[in-house]
């Protein structure tokens, strides 16, 4: 029964976005093409021939289409198949292809589901908190149209690989505990009243917080803080695995998971880099910066661990790589390497912190520190870039700026969207569980998620 449930959840889910959008569509197309077609008319143009400029540029520039180009490749790399392997070497073997199942999973239906409504949804001006459907389906959007210095079609695809990763980051926090069926609902809903809304207020045209001022380069608040706060709650919702500290629970595969912190790394470039959509100074300054942070946090958090265990451990290593980079994602537009230098130091100590010390004492089994690494280094480096933008430390501060201003804007904004995140997630877990269900069975658990769900093994024997 519950099957047939989720079954309707899904079909029920994507056939009344795509048949809403769809009688939008239809109900305004007549008059706004007419409306085009009259403009075009009268400035005597062909309409064959014109070229939408959607941005303050003046066409299409090839050297930053270019590079947006190559950096969408590098975000996408991220999730496939750079974040895949690295869950994928932290879980037992009895659970690797489920976590890979789930990362390419979701980078499937959050592609279908950017294309239905949400980039519309997040970059239309309609009000400060969300936008309209103007370009459901991508409508009235061509290869000619122009965003600033590049097509508008390749903003679309480049904030695409956005939405992709972030509900696949949330994946760690339940793994080898939580329903396909359930996994697959909670994304599309999450993305749709969480990432959507954030991310218009965050960065879309006429946004709640990008009018106020407030800083996000590539997402420390659209994807670390939002990503973070979900797992948390999802990991405290379903509960923790079954034999939690009791049972060891030791990655199967150290090798497989440091080969996707490597992918993530470079990945990262595109990330951050990409996001001022341009190839320029300020791209590569970003690039800069994020190499500066995430090996800053990697020593910190290997330093902590050798000292304290006597001996610094490879999976210490990569995850302070991570929680670095995770902290100077919204910063790195902003900051120098002195300021990347400090924000890798102290995200590299706090979210080790949380993920080894405050984890311990909660018990709480955020399985593979998503909160611990995202959610806190994300919340570090949206305050921190208030601090470390200032010209004494070697940043480049925006228009008006003063240091208790924009720590507040800041601190505002972090606690704002945690708070949204955490209520609404909730609310969100509550009517899956009353349904279709959050967890597997006992049997099922113990069996291991790839039998399970999936009727596949990873390894043959």
């Amino acid at each position: 029964m519950r099957r047939i449930l989720s079954s309707i959840w899904i079909t029920l889910l994507l056939t009344v976005l795509a048949g809403g959008f769809a009688v939008a569509q239809e109900a305004t197309f007549d008059e706004e093409a007419a409306a085009e077609a009259a403009e075009m008319a009268e400035e005597g143009q062909d309409a064959t021939e014109g070229e939408t400029d959607t941005g303050e540029g003046g066409g299409i520039d090839s050297g930053d289409t270019a590079w947006i180009m190559a950096a969408t490749a590098l975000v996408l790399f991220m999730t496939i198949p750079g974040l895949s392997l690295f869950y994928g070497g932290l879980v037992r073997s009895k659970n690797v292809l489920s976590v890979l199942m789930h990362c390419f999973f979701i980078t499937c239906i959050m592609t279908i589901f950017w294309l239905v409504c949400g980039y519309s949804l997040a970059f239309t001006e309609v009000c400060p908190f969300f936008g309209g459907l103007d370009k459901a389906f991508l409508r009235g959007v061509t290869p000619e149209t122009v965003s600033g210095s590049i097509p508008e079609v390749l903003v679309f695809l480049f904030q695409m690989t956005f939405v992709i990763i972030t509900p696949a980051l949330i994946v760690g926090a339940f793994v080898e505990r939580m329903k396909f069926s359930a996994i697959v609902v909670f994304s599309l809903v999450w993305a749709l009243f969480v990432y959507v809304p954030v991310c218009h207020m965050v960065w879309g045209p006429g946004g709640y917080f990008l009018e106020k001022g407030v800083i996000d380069l590539a997402g420390g608040i659209v994807v670390h803080i939002t990503a973070g706060i979900a797992a948390l709650v999802i990991c405290i919702k379903v509960g923790p695995r079954k034999g939690h500290l009791k049972e060891k629970m030791a990655p199967h595969n150290l090798p497989m998971c440091v080969m996707g912190t490597g992918m993530l790394w470079v990945g990262w470039f595109g990330f951050n880099g990409g996001s001022g959509l341009h190839a320029n100074g300020a791209g590569v300054m970003s690039m800069v910066v994020t190499q500066i942070s995430a090996a800053t946090a990697a020593i910190v958090w290997t330093c902590i661990e050798w000292r304290k265990n006597g001996k610094p451990s490879v999976l210490g290593c990569v995850t302070g790589a991570i929680a670095g980079l995770a902290a100077i994602t919204p910063a790195a537009g902003n900051v120098g390497p002195v300021g990347a230098m400090c924000i890798g130091a102290i995200s590299g100590f706090v979210c080790w912190y949380f993920s080894v010390i405050l984890k311990s004492k909660y018990k709480y089994d955020d399985s593979l520190d998503v909160f611990g690494v995202h959610g806190v280094g994300g919340f570090i480096g949206t305050i921190l870039v208030a601090v470390f933008c200032s010209s004494t430390f070697g940043g480049y501060e925006p228009e008006g700026y003063t240091m208790g201003t924009q720590l507040g804007l800041q601190f505002t904004a972090a606690i704002v969207v945690v708070a949204y995140t955490l209520g609404v997630s909730l609310a969100i877990l509550k009517v899956i569980e009353k349904t279709i269900g959050l967890r597997v069975d006992e049997n099922a658990e113990i069996d291991g998620l790839d039998v399970a769900d999936h009727g596949e093994q990873a390894y043959s024997s």
